[in-house]
């Protein structure tokens, strides 16, 4: 575990660089950690950040790629467009939620 400095919080992140709590998480959060893989967040993107959030408290997890396309009623096409190489994974870590199962 490793402990950085985002948005004034002290956060933890576990050895694959996702956030160890997703509870420490906040809107601030999400922007400093969009800006650490060059993202800038939009409305389209906050959607789909707020529908992972909630899917993480219902189903224990971070949605995988397939599930946000299906659920949340965003193509694919969009996801990588929005969240470049690698979507699911970006849109966990944005998220403060842990790696998605599934993903390498």
């Amino acid at each position: 575990m490793t402990t950085r400095e985002i948005a004034g919080k002290e956060i933890q992140f576990d050895e694959e660089g996702f956030m160890a709590n997703p509870g420490e998480w906040d809107k601030d959060v999400a922007v400093a950690l969009a800006t650490d893989i060059n993202i800038d967040l939009s409305e389209e993107h906050w959607a789909i950040i707020d529908f992972s959030r909630t899917d993480y408290e219902s189903q224990g997890e971070a949605p995988g790629l397939r599930r946000i396309s299906k659920e949340a009623g965003v193509t694919t096409k969009e996801l990588y467009k929005l969240f470049p190489k690698g979507p699911a994974k970006k849109i966990a870590y944005v998220s403060g939620l842990g790696k998605p199962t599934g993903c390498i």
